[in-house]
């Protein structure tokens, strides 16, 4: 991990400041202000981010729940509109047959 010094010193011109230890990393009082602010932003928007994937998972879950739910009605409903279906085929089968036998008097 870095070691981080701060000083009045740091704040001269680089030209004015004193000789560092090798590994000592120096900040100004503006530069770490604004490092700490930088840190704040990023863990705001990781909470905020972590409170909406929260939502987002609860959201999914309750909407697979419903899913689940609904899965019985809609299988039934699809028997339902085959049978339907079915069943308009063979009225149509009738219909045309009578409408055969009608033609046939006709003649």
């Amino acid at each position: 991990m870095s070691e981080f010094a701060f000083d009045e010193a740091v704040a001269k011109e680089p030209e004015e400041q004193p000789e560092r230890e090798a590994g000592t990393l120096t900040l100004s009082v503006d530069d770490f202000s604004a490092l700490e602010e930088r840190i704040l932003r990023a863990v705001e928007v990781v909470r905020r981010e972590r409170l909406a994937r929260a939502a987002a998972e609860e959201r999914a879950a309750k909407a697979e729940a419903q899913l689940h739910e609904q899965l019985p009605h809609v299988e039934h409903l699809e028997k339902e509109i085959g049978a339907l279906r079915a069943e308009r085929d063979h009225v149509r089968e009738r219909v045309d047959r009578l409408l055969g036998q009608l033609d046939a008097l006709e003649l």
